[in-house]
């Protein structure tokens, strides 16, 4: 496939993870929902086109996120919540040609956005858990809980047989 397919995939994968992102199912207090799907539209770009694009389109994502809809305590802060975090979902690369790659590939995208969004909570939030609580359990409670719930549904409509046949036939018309 070539290049110009490959960053039109992308686009296409990022401009459907922003639409969704906006279909919010729950929404945390302080940031953070569990939206129709929206992290696997750029966990698919990695899926398909391998480490390289997924965590590009990731990091391009994060940025976008950042510019429609900003918080900002600080530089280092930003870069943890918007590029990192995001750019992590591109980590689904490294299993593109794995059994059960998309699956694997997802949680692996998941749970690096899981890494820095905890960092992120524990090294500038810090102050919001609550007194005598640890900030590492409180952070790491706190984004497991949406992350965790979209992940699991997003991992049950992957199961569904209609479903994966249809990514894998698109994966395929991607070589």
């Amino acid at each position: 496939m070539s290049n110009t397919r490959k960053l039109v995939f992308s686009a296409m994968g990022i401009a459907l993870a922003m639409v969704t992102s906006y279909i919010k199912v729950w929404e945390m207090p302080m940031g953070g929902s569990v939206t129709l799907l929206s992290m696997l539209f750029i966990c698919l770009i990695g899926y398909w086109f391998g480490p390289r694009y997924g965590l590009i389109t990731g990091i391009a994502y994060g940025i976008l996120q950042f510019v429609v809809d900003p918080y900002m305590v600080s530089l280092p802060q930003v870069l943890f919540d918007y590029p990192l975090a995001f750019g992590a979902l591109g980590l689904s690369g490294f299993f593109s040609d794995k059994k059960y790659g998309l699956q694997t590939g997802y949680v692996a995208g998941v749970l690096g956005r899981f890494i820095f969004s905890t960092l992120s909570g524990v090294i500038f939030f810090a102050s919001y858990a609550p007194e005598g609580m640890n900030p590492w359990v409180y952070s790491s409670l706190y984004q497991g809980t949406y992350l965790g719930a979209e992940g699991i549904v997003t991992l049950i409509i992957l199961s569904i047989p209609p479903v994966s046949k249809a990514l894998a036939s698109v994966k395929a018309q991607t070589k």
